[in-house]
């Protein structure tokens, strides 16, 4: 039996001391609210009006029942009505996870978001480190790949994809590879993931680098920031995120080193515990996918 509604009815049916006047208030039939109420009283084992064809009127255990649910009743309103208001005006902490370089996709959208939600405080750790969403209490977290939590609910945000891209000195001084195979024949920056010292692999359309790649020279980095300003610097050719060079590409300050040969794609998720949303975390990851930036085709 569903002892809220069954509590409702009694509370509106003593108050009112009308089987009928109480349904009118709950909106529903007087006959619902009379078997809601006698399978309270059965639920009990104790009687909690005494009824007759005129009148109704409550027991000693019926007023002793009301005056302790009567209060109980009253707060659960006044949480519906709080988190009625919440749900219109969200608001309170948000804790977030992110990668160290999800800075470059998300910190240019926090000001119109905080501009739209001004009552969410949000928390953002920016970290390469895998957190662990659950025990350590974030509320979401930015994650690219794939999700190995079955825990945990998703919700995609966008894609992107990988190139290769070198600077315009170091193609001034080393050429440019003409195909995936001459990849050998230069320098080359590989990236390292922090959380378990695997070389990340590239994917390309006739030849996969692995962490047993040996080109004639490498430098092997655990951060995007540093893998960047290494290209920049003109030490080799790098295998990035497309998001993370857009802007240097667009500039000349890089070069995409062999257009179209990067097969890999893969993209950026948000992850929460639990099945539900909480109001502030809901409008949060509605409005990273409604702002996403999409990554640009060849």
């Amino acid at each position: 039996m569903d002892s809220i509604s069954a509590l409702t009815s009694f509370v509106r049916t003593a108050e009112t001391l009308s089987f009928v006047q109480a349904a009118q208030q709950l909106g529903i039939s007087a006959s619902a609210v009379g078997k809601n109420v006698a399978r309270l009283e059965q639920q009990l084992g104790v009687r909690l009006f005494n009824r007759s064809t005129r009148s109704v009127s409550l027991t000693v255990e019926g007023a002793l029942l009301l005056a302790r649910t009567r209060p109980i009743l009253e707060q659960l309103r006044d949480v519906e009505a709080e988190m009625t208001q919440t749900v219109a005006h969200p608001s309170g902490k948000l804790h977030v996870s992110l990668p160290v370089v999800g800075y470059r996709l998300i910190t240019p959208l926090l000001p119109q978001f905080s501009q739209l939600y001004p009552d969410v405080e949000l928390d953002c750790d920016f970290s390469d480190r895998l957190v662990n969403v659950i025990d350590e209490g974030f509320d979401v977290a930015i994650r690219s790949g794939e999700m190995q939590d079955s825990r945990l609910q998703a919700r995609a945000l966008g894609p992107f994809r990988f190139v290769l891209c070198a600077s315009p000195a170091y193609i001034a001084a080393y050429g440019r590879p003409a195909l995936s195979a001459d990849l050998i024949d230069h320098h080359c920056i590989l990236f390292r993931f922090p959380a378990t010292g695997l070389i990340q692999h590239w994917e390309l359309d006739d030849l996969r680098v692995t962490g047993d790649f040996q080109p004639v020279k490498k430098l092997t980095v655990n951060n995007i920031e540093a893998m960047v300003q290494s290209t920049l610097a003109g030490m080799g050719i790098s295998y990035v995120p497309d998001f993370v060079v857009r802007e240097l590409l667009d500039q000349g300050e890089l070069i995409e080193v062999l257009p179209g040969s990067c097969i890999r794609e893969s993209g950026f998720s948000a992850i929460w515990p639990g099945r539900y949303l909480s109001p502030r975390v809901r409008c949060f990851i509605d409005f990273l996918a409604e702002h996403w930036p999409v990554s640009r085709r060849q």
